[in-house]
């Protein structure tokens, strides 16, 4: 993206080191028939886009990409999706009684009506799906008293969806009564923006794969994209950035006037820098990653179509967590491919200390008891697994700050957006939005912002001293 904007402003010639064999960073589509045209695929990294995100959906138009947007369905979205509950699995539909005998046994004694009890429920549920295991305890400060006071003076109503009217749409929820989230204490406020983001209705994929973003991007760049090419170290000098560059081969030093470094700080703090003051080595050596894992399954057949859901996702409540039914936009006879698992934290850590087999066989058990289709022989035709915490490319799926004050979130990105002399950085680590495209795509404008200006400051320095130069000649 920076190298975009950088020769669309015409500023540098711009050269692109990709140390991995293909363009999209955590953009990563897998299909599984590559040589069929329209093979079936799952998103191994970044699968959605909300609707809000107004520079992501920009680009997507520039890029002409506008026709291939299409709906994202997303946790819950299906009413015959499942939840677990105490004692088994039950359809999205059926679930809310459950869930409000829950909450209101938790309560004890109270007088809620029962829309709020039901929006409490949801909050509470949706929570629960979405939460990495280290931070479930944590968002009770979310669900309190306080909260539900609130929502009591509210209509509620012109918020129900489903089939039965009895689920909600907590993102409108909170955004037509913004002083909800003053009730939710520290930590659910810091995680309420990602629930209510991953369980709206307002979000977006591509048609075709996510890849086509990256693909379409890499299209409209004139410099060299020079791929396996691993950067090795980095070295700031007074006068430019001597990058040690490995391409399978053979390693060199190549010096820069301009570097923009987009590593995840993960990468960034193996390798040997020099010339970076000690406040900046402290915030690559200290900024928290959160892994997550996800395990596609190519099935021979949608099968879960037959049991009545046509999209959305499901919370297995075991090892695989969230489980996505992604739409079939091939031909039927190529198979269709289920997202059997996708965790975040301790629950991703916890897949990812398994052996290979292990890990395939504990979610397909775990899947098989919300559905025994799984188990029918040849169902599954193959299975593949990104773990983002031990990706070389990545060491980690997101910056994690959902523990941290607004005040500490925002010194940690300019700490880490900071720049070393002529070397720049951008990424969702330099964000107000880790873990999404648009966070990716703002810290890299503003980072060709940053490296226009200079630039420019430079230029008109050396023209004022060739002045002072020629006067005193």
């Amino acid at each position: 993206m920076a190298a975009y904007e950088l020769e669309r402003l015409g500023q540098c010639e711009v050269e692109i080191l990709e140390g991995s064999l293909d363009v999209g960073g955590r953009i990563r589509t897998h299909r599984f028939l590559p040589e069929e045209e329209n093979s079936p695929f799952a998103e191994l990294g970044a699968m959605r886009i909300p609707v809000t995100h107004q520079r992501t959906l920009n680009y997507i138009a520039k890029l002409g990409l506008l026709d291939s947007v299409r709906e994202f369905r997303t946790l819950y979205s299906d009413d015959g999706a499942y939840m677990a509950v105490p004692g088994g699995h039950v359809r999205v539909r059926d679930v809310p009684d459950h869930l409000v005998r829950e909450l209101g046994r938790s309560i004890g004694n109270h007088t809620y009506t029962d829309h709020t009890l039901l929006f409490g429920a949801w909050l509470k549920a949706s929570m629960d799906a979405i939460a990495p295991q280290e931070f479930r305890a944590a968002l009770q400060d979310a669900l309190s008293p306080a909260l539900l006071d609130a929502v009591e003076g509210i209509d509620l109503r012109p918020y129900l969806c489903g089939a039965k009217s009895n689920r909600f749409e907590l993102f409108s929820v909170f955004a037509d009564h913004p002083h909800l989230r003053d009730t939710c204490g520290p930590s659910g406020d810091r995680f309420l923006d990602d629930v209510l983001n991953e369980t709206s209705g307002g979000l977006v994929r591509l048609h075709g794969g996510m890849d086509t973003l990256a693909k379409a991007l890499a299209a409209r760049i004139r410099g060299p994209i020079r791929l396996g090419h691993e950067v090795r170290g980095i070295a700031v000098r007074d006068d430019d950035v001597v990058v040690r560059v490995h391409n399978g081969m053979r390693t060199e030093e190549r010096s820069y006037d301009y570097v923009l470094c987009t590593l995840p700080l993960t990468v960034l703090r193996r390798l040997p820098l020099t010339g970076f003051d000690e406040d900046k080595l402290d915030t690559i050596r200290d900024t928290e990653y959160w892994p997550a894992t996800k395990i596609a399954f190519h099935c021979r057949e949608p099968f879960w179509q037959a049991d009545g859901i046509t999209g959305g996702a499901s919370y297995t409540g075991g090892v695989a967590r969230q489980t996505y039914y992604l739409p079939s936009e091939g031909d039927p006879a190529l198979g269709a491919v289920l997202l059997a698992s996708y965790t975040i934290g301790a629950d991703a850590e916890a897949l990812s200390a398994m052996g290979d087999e292990e890990r395939a066989a504990s979610v397909l058990a775990d899947l098989s008891t919300m559905h025994p289709q799984l188990r029918t022989p040849g169902m599954v035709l193959g299975t593949v697994e990104q773990l983002w915490g031990e990706d070389k490319w990545s060491r980690g799926a997101a910056t994690v700050r959902w523990r941290q004050s607004q005040e500490l979130q925002e010194a940690q990105r300019q700490a880490a957006a900071r720049r070393q002399g002529s070397l720049f950085f951008a990424g969702e680590h330099c964000s107000t939005m880790p873990a999404w495209i648009e966070g990716a795509i703002e810290s890299a404008v503003d980072a060709v912002h940053e490296i226009c200006w200079d630039g420019a400051e430079t230029e008109s320095a050396f023209t004022r001293t060739r002045r002072e130069e020629g006067k005193s000649a």
